[in-house]
Protein backbone atom coordinates (compact mmCIF):
# COMPACT_ATOMS: atom_id res chain seq x y z
CA UNK A 1 0.00 0.00 0.00
CA UNK A 2 1.30 2.90 -1.18
CA UNK A 3 0.06 6.22 0.51
CA UNK A 4 0.52 9.96 -0.24
CA UNK A 5 0.84 12.84 1.97
CA UNK A 6 -0.09 16.54 1.00
CA UNK A 7 0.81 19.84 2.13
CA UNK A 8 -0.43 22.85 1.25
CA UNK A 9 0.88 26.52 1.23
CA UNK A 10 2.80 27.58 4.77
CA UNK A 11 3.22 23.63 6.57
CA UNK A 12 6.54 24.14 5.75
CA UNK A 13 6.47 26.83 8.07
CA UNK A 14 5.40 24.70 10.96
CA UNK A 15 7.19 25.31 14.21
CA UNK A 16 7.82 29.33 12.88
CA UNK A 17 4.50 30.46 11.90
CA UNK A 18 2.21 31.33 14.95
CA UNK A 19 3.16 28.58 17.55
CA UNK A 20 0.14 28.81 19.41
CA UNK A 21 -1.86 27.75 16.61
CA UNK A 22 0.27 25.35 15.08
CA UNK A 23 2.48 24.10 17.78
CA UNK A 24 6.30 24.06 17.85
CA UNK A 25 6.87 21.18 15.67
CA UNK A 26 8.66 21.42 12.73
CA UNK A 27 7.76 20.30 9.57
CA UNK A 28 11.01 17.56 9.34
CA UNK A 29 9.22 16.47 12.25
CA UNK A 30 5.78 15.99 10.56
CA UNK A 31 7.49 14.11 7.68
CA UNK A 32 9.18 11.74 10.42
CA UNK A 33 5.89 10.79 11.78
CA UNK A 34 4.25 10.11 8.46
CA UNK A 35 7.52 7.78 7.65
CA UNK A 36 7.48 6.25 11.15
CA UNK A 37 3.84 5.40 11.15
CA UNK A 38 3.93 4.00 7.66
CA UNK A 39 7.21 1.69 8.10
CA UNK A 40 4.67 0.31 11.58
CA UNK A 41 2.00 -0.40 9.50
CA UNK A 42 4.05 -1.42 6.52
CA UNK A 43 2.58 1.63 4.28
CA UNK A 44 4.77 2.92 1.96
CA UNK A 45 4.60 7.01 2.31
CA UNK A 46 5.67 10.08 0.30
CA UNK A 47 4.80 13.22 1.73
CA UNK A 48 4.92 16.14 -0.58
CA UNK A 49 4.18 20.14 -0.16
CA UNK A 50 3.15 22.70 -2.21
CA UNK A 51 2.52 26.38 -1.97
CA UNK A 52 0.97 26.50 -5.26
CA UNK A 53 -2.60 25.50 -5.74
CA UNK A 54 -2.48 24.34 -9.87
CA UNK A 55 1.08 21.84 -8.30
CA UNK A 56 -1.40 20.44 -5.53
CA UNK A 57 -3.89 19.38 -8.51
CA UNK A 58 -0.93 18.23 -10.87
CA UNK A 59 0.36 15.91 -7.44
CA UNK A 60 -3.23 14.39 -7.03
CA UNK A 61 -3.78 13.94 -10.82
CA UNK A 62 0.12 12.10 -10.35
CA UNK A 63 -1.21 10.12 -7.60
CA UNK A 64 -3.79 8.36 -9.38
CA UNK A 65 -1.54 8.11 -12.63
CA UNK A 66 1.47 6.40 -9.77
CA UNK A 67 -0.91 3.73 -8.52
CA UNK A 68 -1.27 5.56 -4.91
CA UNK A 69 -4.05 3.93 -2.68
CA UNK A 70 -4.68 6.47 -0.34
CA UNK A 71 -4.13 10.56 0.19
CA UNK A 72 -3.64 12.64 2.96
CA UNK A 73 -4.23 16.15 2.34
CA UNK A 74 -3.86 19.32 4.70
CA UNK A 75 -4.95 21.71 1.70
CA UNK A 76 -4.36 24.65 4.54
CA UNK A 77 -5.61 27.66 2.90
CA UNK A 78 -6.46 26.59 0.03
CA UNK A 79 -9.32 24.47 2.04
CA UNK A 80 -11.07 27.12 2.12
CA UNK A 81 -11.13 28.41 -1.47
CA UNK A 82 -9.92 25.88 -3.60
CA UNK A 83 -12.87 24.13 -6.10
CA UNK A 84 -10.00 23.14 -8.30
CA UNK A 85 -8.42 20.82 -5.13
CA UNK A 86 -12.29 19.61 -5.04
CA UNK A 87 -12.61 18.53 -8.22
CA UNK A 88 -9.17 17.13 -8.72
CA UNK A 89 -9.83 15.03 -5.69
CA UNK A 90 -13.33 14.06 -7.00
CA UNK A 91 -11.85 12.91 -10.71
CA UNK A 92 -9.17 10.47 -9.21
CA UNK A 93 -11.51 8.78 -6.83
CA UNK A 94 -8.61 7.67 -4.39
CA UNK A 95 -9.86 7.25 -0.78
CA UNK A 96 -8.67 10.86 0.50
CA UNK A 97 -8.73 11.98 4.13
CA UNK A 98 -8.59 15.67 4.84
CA UNK A 99 -6.57 16.97 7.78
CA UNK A 100 -5.89 20.28 9.99
CA UNK A 101 -3.34 20.59 12.66
CA UNK A 102 -5.38 23.39 14.48
CA UNK A 103 -9.19 23.23 15.52
CA UNK A 104 -10.63 25.00 12.09
CA UNK A 105 -14.12 24.28 13.54
CA UNK A 106 -13.46 26.54 16.54
CA UNK A 107 -11.27 29.44 14.40
CA UNK A 108 -12.28 32.30 12.46
CA UNK A 109 -16.10 31.87 10.14
CA UNK A 110 -14.01 31.71 6.64
CA UNK A 111 -11.70 28.34 8.01
CA UNK A 112 -15.02 26.69 8.73
CA UNK A 113 -16.07 26.16 4.88
CA UNK A 114 -14.19 23.61 3.52
CA UNK A 115 -14.59 23.48 -0.21
CA UNK A 116 -12.68 19.46 -0.41
CA UNK A 117 -14.76 18.29 2.27
CA UNK A 118 -17.35 17.20 0.08
CA UNK A 119 -14.88 14.53 -1.66
CA UNK A 120 -12.78 13.00 1.39
CA UNK A 121 -13.99 9.88 3.35
CA UNK A 122 -12.78 11.49 7.00
CA UNK A 123 -11.71 14.61 8.37
CA UNK A 124 -9.18 14.89 11.09
CA UNK A 125 -8.76 18.12 13.03
CA UNK A 126 -7.13 19.51 16.52
CA UNK A 127 -4.45 16.61 17.00
CA UNK A 128 -1.67 18.91 16.05
CA UNK A 129 0.51 16.51 13.60
CA UNK A 130 -0.32 13.73 15.45
CA UNK A 131 -3.75 13.67 13.27
CA UNK A 132 -2.04 12.66 10.00
CA UNK A 133 -0.86 9.35 12.03
CA UNK A 134 -4.42 9.07 12.59
CA UNK A 135 -4.86 9.51 8.81
CA UNK A 136 -2.86 7.71 7.79
CA UNK A 137 -3.74 4.40 9.61
CA UNK A 138 -7.33 4.96 8.74
CA UNK A 139 -6.93 4.85 5.17
CA UNK A 140 -3.79 1.47 6.13
CA UNK A 141 -6.83 -0.01 7.79
CA UNK A 142 -9.24 0.28 4.84
CA UNK A 143 -12.12 1.60 7.49
CA UNK A 144 -13.58 4.25 5.22
CA UNK A 145 -16.32 4.42 2.29
CA UNK A 146 -16.19 5.93 -0.76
Amino acid sequence: MKILVINGPNINMLGIREKHIYGSENYDTLVELCKKTGEELGVEIECWQSNHEGDIVDKIQWAYFNKVDGIVINPAAYTHTSVALLDAVKAVSIPTVEVHISRVEEREDFRQVSFIRAACCKTISGQGIKGYAAAIEFLAKGEYKL
